[in-house]
């Protein structure tokens, strides 16, 4: 048992957010902590992290574990470097550049961590070699280690924070623990962490992990047991092994179970008040103890109605407006292309946008969607091609993934509705009050300042703002950040009946799987595909990026061969001319590696046309997972994204041997 909690409680200024929660983490396990936002799900994991303590209860940590906690928040710049290694003997800052904070590159921020764990960690050239293992591990190339970490994109800071935990924790953590770790990720950054994982973070079977998330194939590919912390439970927490669709099963179980026990104790406690409402005469043959059970059962009765009104206390009631034009045909875009800083973003876009489109937007951070969106929203032109709107121009609602930051002393009230406690939806006049508890915010909460709110109350009042304005074209930038799972229910919901047309960018691939129409995929290299499905745009993005690494795996064993011939032939022109020297003294000569076999030289021989072959069966294995025919079978699919997958791994392992056998004919 790695960590255990016993009855542990916390408080939040005046209101509770959890009281006598009890759980244990065992080796190898995979949690995922889900529950509403304010339930106090990041606040929880500070706790099991050891970064604030409980108000009351208990958590014990196994002797000699090593921990790693990842905040929500990626941040670089508050810790300091150690000046020397432990021993004195190595100057830090004779090894990295003498800066500071976000300026620092990834790997000196990597090695400081390495060189502040002490443990088997003795000198600044053992801890930089773990900070560079770490690193290749976490997929960091040469470029993204030796970048400043102001400059990497929202997912690589958050490989940035896991490194350095990994890092602080000699490289081996036995529990690991994250804070939202997708929010901000890409899809390929989701797959990366998903991958990493499942394979344990400590690189051993009883490595564990802990997790906050609301992204819900992130825990039906993940987790192990599912965790939800929610005032609905007996002790605040329900536990399910397995997956997100386990999870799902046995809390409608324990609900619907929870919802007939109150009946039942209802119907026992009208038996209750109905004896106790007879006189004293009526009721002196009765035993004590029968009316201390019926006071018990009163309290019962109460806890459990609290209970289930928890449970049944809804959701944010979400509803966007359109503005009833009734033009069919929003924007269309023919042939579009556009550059930034001497970088193409994509070329030749060309799609129709009208009412009932949801246009899904797929790509690594960086390739271009937030630019596609003002191109097609006419904030920027097109380098080639056109726009065209419809007359008068649509009616476009945004909302920013870089929302718009309130100042933190502004109170909720004023956030809402910034001139009155007074505004008009659909038409109608409503009180700032019952505005607020549309989006399960607590009257009291309204004269409290927004910097006291959550993330996810956060983005509530965003969601909030732009309701009040009547749209034809939605666009959501990364809507989904920080929101709760009922949250992205409902919303989801209100985009499938809203009246006009949506573009959609999310990382959220549940979310972008059920809405979207179309889904065009940006490869972050000036290429854009349409896609019938997220499945190929999927399967599609990963072939992509598995080639292009095969590619750059080709190159690399082309130069380390010319680099081993070159060396070789240097060599045997030293020795000669050492020979003609006359020298009588020849350094000890370095082993040679073993000769190739008679087998090995044929298989050597016939590598070219070995690989040539392997590279072909890819390409078929690409085109059959582009092909609409398997688009629209899953089990041809499934059957055509495996054998893409076993074809890729067939090159790698070529490519692989050849470099074995060419570096022994030297």
């Amino acid at each position: 048992m790695l960590l255990t909690a016993r009855t542990i409680s916390k408080t939040h200024g005046l209101r509770t957010l959890f009281s006598g929660v009890s759980f244990t983490v065992l080796p190898g396990e995979r949690i995922g902590f889900v529950g509403p936002n304010g339930a106090g799900k990041s606040t929880l994991l500070k706790l099991l992290a050891g970064d604030d303590k409980p108000d009351a209860g208990t958590i014990t940590v196994a002797k000699g574990i090593r921990t790693v906690y990842v905040p929500q928040h990626d941040r670089f710049g508050t810790e300091s470097d150690p000046p020397e290694a432990p021993d004195g003997s190595h100057d830090f800052h004779g090894h990295f550049p003498d800066v500071t904070g976000e300026d620092r590159s990834a790997r000196h921020i990597v090695t400081a961590a390495a060189l502040a764990s002490g443990g088997t960690i003795h000198d600044v050239y053992e801890a930089e070699v773990l900070a560079d293992s770490i690193l290749v591990r976490l997929g960091f190339d040469e470029g993204h280690s030796l970048a400043p970490a102001r400059s990497l994109s929202g997912g690589w800071r958050k490989r940035l924070s896991i490194a350095r935990g990994l890092a602080a924790a000699g490289g081996e953590p036995d529990l690991l623990m994250l804070d939202e770790p997708t929010n901000h990720l890409d899809v390929e950054g989701i797959e990366w962490l998903e991958d990493f994982l499942r394979r344990t973070p400590g690189g051993r079977t009883n490595s564990a992990s802990v997790f906050v998330t609301h992204d819900r194939q992130f825990l039906e590919g993940v987790a192990t047991r599912i965790v939800e912390l929610s005032a609905a439970y007996p002790d605040g927490t329900l536990s399910a092994d397995g997956n997100y669709t386990d999870f799902l099963r046995r809390k409608d179980e324990f609900l619907s179970g929870q919802a007939k026990a109150q009946q039942a104790l209802a119907n026992q406690v009208r038996q209750d008040l109905a004896w106790l409402a007879r006189g004293p005469q009526a009721r002196r043959t009765k035993a004590k103890s029968r009316i201390e059970s019926s006071y018990n059962r009163i309290d019962d009765l109460a806890e459990l109605k609290n209970r289930n009104a928890a449970a049944n206390a809804g959701a944010v009631r979400v509803d966007f407006t359109g503005t009833d034009r009734q033009t069919k045909k929003l924007i269309a875009a023919v042939e579009i292309s556009k550059s930034l800083g001497g970088r193409k973003l994509f070329s030749d876009v060309t799609l129709a946008l009208g009412v009932g489109d949801v246009l899904g937007l797929l790509g690594p951070n960086g390739s271009g969607k937030t630019t596609l969106i003002r191109v097609l929203t006419g904030e920027l032109e097109p380098d080639s091609g056109y726009v065209k709107r419809s007359d008068p121009a649509p009616k476009v609602v945004v909302f920013s993934q870089h929302r718009k930051d309130f100042e933190p002393t502004t109170l909720l009230a004023d956030a809402l509705c910034p001139v009155s406690n007074q505004l008009r939806f659909r038409g109608q006049a409503m009180h700032i009050t019952a505005w607020s508890r549309r989006f399960l915010f607590r009257d009291e909460q309204l004269q409290q300042p927004v910097g006291s709110l959550s993330g996810g109350e956060l983005a509530r009042i965003h969601i909030a703002r732009i309701m009040l304005e009547p749209a034809d074209v939605l666009v959501l930038d990364e809507p989904t950040n920080d929101l709760d799972i009922p949250t992205l229910e409902v919303l989801e919901e209100a985009l499938e009946d809203f009246p006009g047309a949506v573009i959609l960018v999310t990382h959220d691939r549940a979310m972008l799987g059920r809405l979207s129409t179309d889904i065009l995929s940006l490869d972050g290299l000036g290429g854009a595909r349409m896609m019938a499905s997220l499945d190929q745009a999927l399967a599609s993005a990963k072939a992509a990026r598995q080639a292009a690494a095969a590619a750059v795996r080709k190159q690399e064993g082309a130069k380390a061969a010319a680099a081993q011939a070159a060396q070789a032939a240097s060599q045997a022109a030293s020795g000669s001319a050492s020979g003609a020297a006359g020298e009588s003294a020849a350094p000890a000569a370095k082993a040679k590696p073993k000769k190739l076999t008679y087998n090995e030289q044929r298989e050597l021989d016939a590598m070219e046309k070995n690989i040539a072959a392997a590279e072909a069966r890819v390409a078929k294995a690409e085109a059959a997972v582009g092909d609409p025919a398997v688009i629209g079978d899953h089990v041809k699919m499934a059957a055509a994204c495996k054998e893409l997958e076993t074809a890729h791994a067939q090159v790698e392992t070529l490519f692989a041997r050849w470099q074995e056998l060419e570096s022994r004919t030297k």
